[in-house]
């Protein structure tokens, strides 16, 4: 695409020697110790506004938005259009096209960052409804337009604006929530695989409900029995437990929030099943259980990331041994434990590895039987690994081989 009169008149962003190779390979991020600052310095753009980006030989790269306090200096855009509500409405159809293929009913991630060509923006559908989560002070710069595509697109009667993300505070941008248009006093409904649910969409975590899990859920189910009993550790309003108990299972949700546990107590009954609820910290709770001698044929643990950055790996790969430790000193002798993380910074290969170290820890004989990760309206953009970030692994647990 070649660059267009309004492009040519916005600023430049100019890249050091070489460091527009990663771009070339398709990538979309800009780190600022890779801009030319000594052309271009940072502190002279203000968060969010467009750019050209050129290679330090003067080469046209494409539209970028800049961001001089984040470390994430610049995020392309892909395009040589200005961006605005009909450039939104266009890549927002391309990500309807492949929902419409995955998903009969339109509950599901509408947009994913990144992967489909809109960064820093999350959209999540809850029937005619969009929970909105911007990460990036350039898709701040387009809300209004972002609305307007939404609508334009989806008809949809209900926009939420949920801005209140860890990545906006690196982005140096407040948090607030914002019911746009339409009313989000009460719970939206969520249609997984037939069953009903109920997420609160305001007070909720992340966006109100985890799409992202929803493979895994359903690759749960042919391991449960009937009368299984089943224990959903950070359990939130049920999604897994839910999924279990359906299959006759005995489960029992364990999470810190009254609220979630109550949600979680309300949809089972929506599915005409029951489960039990237990409050309180999962480590304190699973440490009560296995004091109480409590053992269970599958144990879920689904927490969230416990490293936001870099710097908290260690501290993050000690947690989940310990909380593998606790979980697999509760399965029952030839039992399933499901170990998740949603920490991008944690790799599969080291929760793998903290899984193992958990192993040796209870003295416990452990397979890995499946591995999960995210359900594909997540799709992985393949240049851009930080858009790949959850692992899911399912083990047999027995006690140690003699």
């Amino acid at each position: 695409m070649s660059d267009s009169g309004t492009a040519a008149q916005l600023p430049v962003l100019r890249l050091k020697r070489n460091e527009d190779r990663r771009l070339h390979a398709g990538h979309l991020w800009i780190f600022s110790n890779e801009v030319d600052t000594a052309q271009t310095p940072l502190p002279k753009f203000k968060a969010g506004e467009l750019v050209r980006v050129l290679a330090h030989n003067d080469r046209a790269l494409g539209l970028a938005y800049v961001n001089p306090k984040s470390l994430i200096a610049a995020r392309m855009l892909e395009t040589w259009q200005i961006p605005d509500a009909a450039w939104l409405a266009r890549r927002i159809r391309a990500a309807l096209t492949l929902r419409d293929r995955l998903y009969a009913k339109p509950y599901y991630r509408l947009v994913y960052g990144e992967s489909d060509g809109l960064p820093g923006l999350i959209v999540d559908r809850f029937g005619a409804s969009c929970v909105v989560q911007i990460g990036t002070a350039g898709m701040e710069r387009l809300k209004d337009a972002i609305q307007a595509a939404l609508i334009e697109v989806l008809h949809c009667d209900g926009v939420l604006f949920k801005n209140d993300g860890s990545t906006r505070e690196m982005e140096g941008l407040a948090s607030y929530t914002e019911a746009a248009l339409g009313n989000f006093d009460q719970p939206a409904q969520v249609i997984e695989d037939g069953l009903e649910f109920q997420a609160p969409l305001t007070t909720g975590q992340k966006t109100g409900w985890f799409f992202d899990q929803a493979a895994n859920r359903r690759a749960l189910a042919k391991y449960i029995r009937p009368q299984a009993r089943v224990l959903d550790v950070f359990s939130y309003v049920g999604a897994w437990g839910v999924r279990a108990a359906q299959h006759g299972a005995q489960v029992t949700c364990i999470d810190s929030s009254a609220a979630a546990l109550e949600g979680a107590a309300a949809n089972a009954a929506r599915n005409g099943v029951k489960l039990t609820t237990r409050k309180g910290d999962a480590f304190d709770v699973l440490e009560e259980l296995a004091k109480e001698g409590a053992k269970f044929d599958v144990v879920i643990i689904d927490p969230p990331a416990f490293a936001k950055r870099k710097k908290d790996v260690p501290k993050a790969l000690a947690a989940y041994k310990r909380l593998n430790q606790l979980a697999m000193s509760v399965v029952a002798d030839d039992g399933l434990l499901v170990s998740c993380s949603c920490s991008y910074q944690v790799s599969a290969e080291e929760l793998q590895d903290a899984i193992a170290k958990a192993m040796r820890g209870a003295a416990k004989h452990l397979q890995i039987l499946e591995m999960g990760g995210q359900a594909p309206d997540h799709p992985v953009h393949p240049a851009i690994p930080e858009t790949r970030y959850l692992k899911a692994y399912f083990c047999r647990v027995n006690e140690s081989l003699k």
